[in-house]
């Protein structure tokens, strides 16, 4: 299966004025390049079942332990277990229940009021889930094939111009003019002057700018007590950005609300179907689809 890779042409001009110059505007062509070979792992089948394997036991992998130590101690005791207490010793007809020190009321036990959890979740259980490399593997390819079809990405939720008539788009040469002189560079390596403008701006050319506008007006506050613990605000996941190495183009687009990039090597089923759906709006350097081959 070949593609036309994106070549991109950033002719950037900037206005002085007698208090300085102002911010620089970007106009940007984007024409088709030589065509290029996609990996022949992009013809296989997209299988679900294998994806949703891959990803629950890549998120049950990172789960932290969750729960109480029973005998911590004095220092720091488990909640129910704050109080003075003592027993009364047997022979006096009543349940062998610690009270509260000077009181009848009783304490720590799970059915007693204010009392300790009876069976809670404990720090030494493992979550973790094994699974074979060649799974994993396979579960990757599987969710690499999803993101050529176009009506598995918009099902997904992702949104792009109608110009964009294949997938997944593929970024080639870059060339930027500045005062009549063109340069041109590596995309991956590009980094210099309002860097993230930049490439908000080619994303935007590529018929890719829905996506990002989705992104950045689905931000809101995440309900419940998730948002004491620095975890705020929820994002929707935009377009995943994969590159043969994170250079100056992953510093660049990592401030995008929404957007993702992962260096070849580092690819998963995760980051092509996060939460195991398949379809992802994936972009590729040229350089990183060499690397995948």
């Amino acid at each position: 299966m070949k593609i036309a890779v994106k070549d991109i042409v950033n002719t950037v001009t900037q206005t002085e004025m007698d208090a300085g110059k102002l911010s620089a505007q970007f106009d940007v062509e984007v024409s088709e390049g030589k065509k290029v070979t996609l990996p022949t792992v992009f013809e296989g089948e997209a299988r679900e079942d294998l994806v949703k394997l891959a990803v629950a036991s890549s998120r049950a992998n990172r789960r932290q332990a969750y729960g109480s130590r029973a005998h911590v101690g004095k220092r720091r005791p488990m909640a129910g277990m704050k109080h003075s207490v003592e027993w009364w010793g047997k022979g006096r007809g009543v349940s062998r229940i610690m009270r509260r020190t000077g009181s009848r009321r009783g304490a720590q036990n799970p059915h007693t009021l204010g009392g300790r959890r009876a069976h809670g979740p404990k720090v030494e259980k493992d979550w973790s889930r094994k699974l074979n490399a060649k799974q994993r593997h396979a579960a990757r390819n599987a969710a690499l094939v999803a993101t050529v079809s176009m009506e598995t990405v918009a099902a997904r939720g992702h949104r792009f111009d109608e110009t964009v008539k294949h997938l997944p788009i593929v970024l080639g040469s870059y060339t930027e003019v500045v005062d009549g002189k063109s340069v041109e560079y590596d995309i991956e390596t590009f980094n210099h002057g309002s860097a993230t403008r930049k490439a908000a701006a080619i994303f935007t050319e590529l018929g890719l700018g829905p996506d990002l506008d989705r992104a950045r007006n689905g931000r809101k506050i995440r309900a419940g007590k998730a948002t004491m613990r620095g975890r705020v605000h929820k994002t929707p996941k935009s377009m995943l950005l994969v590159v043969k190495e994170k250079a100056g183009l992953a510093k660049a687009v990592r401030n995008l609300p929404g957007v993702d990039v992962v260096a070849a090597k580092d690819l998963c089923a995760e980051d092509l179907a996060p939460g195991g759906a398949l379809g992802r709006l994936t972009v590729f350097t040229a350089s990183a689809l060499e690397a995948m081959n």
